[in-house]
């Protein structure tokens, strides 16, 4: 057979081997009451197993090996962690096993077990020729409940993942959540493209100074765009010349040094999203929306959240270009629906999230949950390919979730450790 020591992991875990006449490999009466909780850290595999051997009840920790030599291999004879094990459960007994005082480790063999269809439903899963994921024949055959309470688990795991960082960065912030999510904030609206240069501006360019020159729509702009970089050279257009003139005054007032412009990247994006148009709608949100992480805290309701991105306004010289002296044709420079819904997606159901479990308010958590049931599920390759194989999509929740079991499980094959595997290889 061709297995990982994680298929046994598995077979242990929910007993699913024959256990009729159990014995250990010296003959004894062996029963199984529990299998223990699975040790995914360092130490025995499985801890607080309980097992009869003979006439006597064992309560102890499990350690699992695909051969017997393997705990001489792995260095388990040394350790003093495993000197509590009750019970060594391997595929194949190939060398007896002995404690430091020379007594015999029980061991279980289950090389003759583990029933054929478990093995070639496992193999199939895993070794198969697969294109899109491990379980794309069945995944579409999961139960709802399994399926909805897998994705429910994932998503909650990806949330974890990515606050991490906002953490991170709260600590250099000094605790600051409305300097934190203006940097986060700032980062998104790049989007991938841009991503770093607007992290880099935001941070070059403190709230604290913004929120000083919050009533002056003019000088907010002439802080963002000269951070960034495109107030320098010469400017014809008469906006711009004032920009450059209101920055050089600010520049030296805060001692403000901008970003290197090369840092932005137009190539190959369409005009509604250059770097310049971004910007521009982020400075209007700035002018809009004063100590707007507090506002996401207090708003309850999806279309209100939606608002406070909605109808921000531009300065109308946008309306007609999309980089500074190069004129266009009139067009709505306002953030788009899909805009706001990435916004509202990685930046305030993020920090919903962050919020509520680094404070201990589950009421945040709950918003952030609710708040994706609300969105749009996202559009890309992966949730097209999950949509084909029969998966039903019907919000952000669920595309987040499915984003993460693509990324994390399907494509490691960890069948043997995600909730939708599982359900594959015990249909019943």
């Amino acid at each position: 057979m061709l297995f990982t020591e994680d298929f046994l992991h598995y077979v242990w875990k929910f007993r699913l081997f024959d256990r009729i006449d159990l014995r250990t490999t010296e003959g004894e009466e062996l029963e199984v009451y529990s299998s223990g909780l699975h040790n995914t850290h360092a130490g025995p595999d499985f801890q607080n197993a309980r097992i009869r051997i003979g006439q006597a009840t064992w309560a102890g920790n499990a350690e699992l090996h695909l051969s017997s030599s393997d705990w001489q291999r792995h260095g388990h004879t040394t350790d003093n962690a495993y000197d509590n094990v009750i019970l060594h459960v391997v595929y194949r007994d190939d060398e007896p096993l002995f404690r430091a005082d020379g007594r015999k480790v029980p061991t279980l063999e289950l090389k003759d077990r583990i029933s054929p269809d478990l093995y070639n439903r496992y193999h199939n899963l895993v070794f198969g020729t697969q294109t899109v994921i491990p379980c794309e024949a069945s995944i579409a055959s999961v139960d709802g409940l399994t399926m909805q309470n897998w994705l429910t688990r994932i998503l909650v795991e990806r949330l974890e993942k990515r606050s991490e960082a906002v953490i991170s960065a709260l600590e250099i912030n000094r605790g600051d959540w409305e300097e934190t999510f203006y940097q986060f904030l700032a980062a998104n609206f790049g989007f991938k493209t841009n991503a770093l240069p607007f992290e880099l501006m935001a941070r070059s360019l403190p709230q604290s100074i913004l929120a000083k020159n919050k009533n002056n729509a003019m000088q907010i702009e002439a802080l963002i765009f000269g951070q960034a970089g495109f107030l320098t050279g010469n400017l014809e257009d008469e906006y711009p010349r004032k920009l450059k003139q209101e920055y050089e005054y600010l520049a030296k007032k805060y001692t403000l040094r901008p970003i290197e412009n090369h840092l932005w990247k137009f190539l190959r994006m369409r005009p509604q999203n250059f770097p310049t148009i971004r910007l521009a709608q982020f400075a209007a949100l700035v002018v809009k929306s004063n100590h707007l992480f507090s506002k996401v805290l207090e708003i309850k309701e999806v279309k209100n959240l939606r608002q406070l991105f909605t109808d921000i306004g531009v300065n109308p010289y946008w309306e007609t270009h999309y980089r500074f002296d190069k004129e266009s044709a009139p067009a709505s420079k306002g953030l788009g629906a899909a805009s706001i819904d990435t916004i509202l997606l990685n930046t305030v159901v993020l920090f919903l999230f962050s919020y509520g479990r680094h404070m201990k308010l589950q009421h945040f958590v709950s918003r952030a949950l609710k708040l994706l049931e609300n969105l749009p599920a996202e559009q890309n390759n992966i949730t097209a390919d999950f949509a084909n194989l029969g998966v039903k999509i019907d919000n952000a929740f669920e595309s987040q979730a499915l984003l993460e079991l693509k990324n994390t499980y399907c494509d490691y094959k960890k069948c043997l450790q995600c909730g939708v595997g599982i359900k594959v290889l015990r249909p019943n």
